[in-house]
């Protein structure tokens, strides 16, 4: 299964800290500086909404341009690749792909080419050691477009995710396969302990089926 990361709002306080050292440590990778998870508020509750890496991933059926694939455990956009067109932002079921607006990888910030200025020209001029062209309302920078921003789990990172280490609750969790075994039978102890009248043919079902597989456990 892949990785993702997801919040307890119950934890949550809301403080956005996790959408801060997101920006942060892609900003200075040179990586487009948009946040990749959204704190939302609802009534009293407030959680981090971010990709959850989907096994089936929508976004990548849609990509007309490959930029996103299935890498590992995860599924990770190449920026570089992208040309904003925001399907995937359309077919992601959780919102969790977004524009962001900075100068991606392997873009360069500057043109050698001088680009003349006339009254009918939609190019404002260009300046000698300016990388952004123009003052005005047509002021544009080379290389800076909006393209998809999504959550890569920090795969840069040998730490992991960012936003994990920044959070001050600890709400936020990086969830693997074992991570999620050891939840479902949390959950499975947690509801035999609720119902204590049915521990006893949960424990023959448990047997009856351990016996069958040979696995040891239910």
């Amino acid at each position: 299964m892949n990785r993702f990361v997801i919040a307890d709002p119950k934890l949550c306080i809301g403080c956005g800290t996790c959408m801060a050292a997101c920006s942060t440590v892609h900003k200075a990778k040179g990586l487009q500086q948009a946040p990749r998870l959204t704190v939302m508020r609802h009534e009293q509750a407030t959680m981090p909404v971010q990709c959850r890496h989907c096994e089936d991933a929508p976004c990548i059926k849609v990509c007309p341009v490959e930029a996103i694939a299935q890498t590992d455990d995860a599924v990770q956009l190449n920026e570089s690749l992208c040309i904003g067109c925001n399907l995937c932002a359309v077919a992601c079921p959780f919102g969790a792909i977004q524009s962001g607006g900075s100068r991606p990888v392997a873009m360069s910030n500057s043109y050698d080419t001088y680009i003349p200025c006339t009254l009918r020209s939609s190019n404002p001029s260009t300046s000698a050691g300016l990388s952004v062209f123009g003052s005005d309302l047509l002021s544009w920078e080379p290389g800076v477009r909006a393209i998809a921003v999504k959550c890569d789990l920090c795969a840069f990172r040998e730490e992991g995710p960012a936003c994990i280490d920044a959070c001050p609750s600890q709400a936020l969790t990086l969830v693997n396969e074992g991570e999620t075994a050891r939840l479902a039978r949390e959950r499975r102890l947690q509801a035999a302990s609720a119902h204590p009248e049915l521990a006893s043919s949960f424990a023959t079902s448990c047997s009856a089926k351990a016996a069958t597989t040979r696995q040891g456990e239910c």
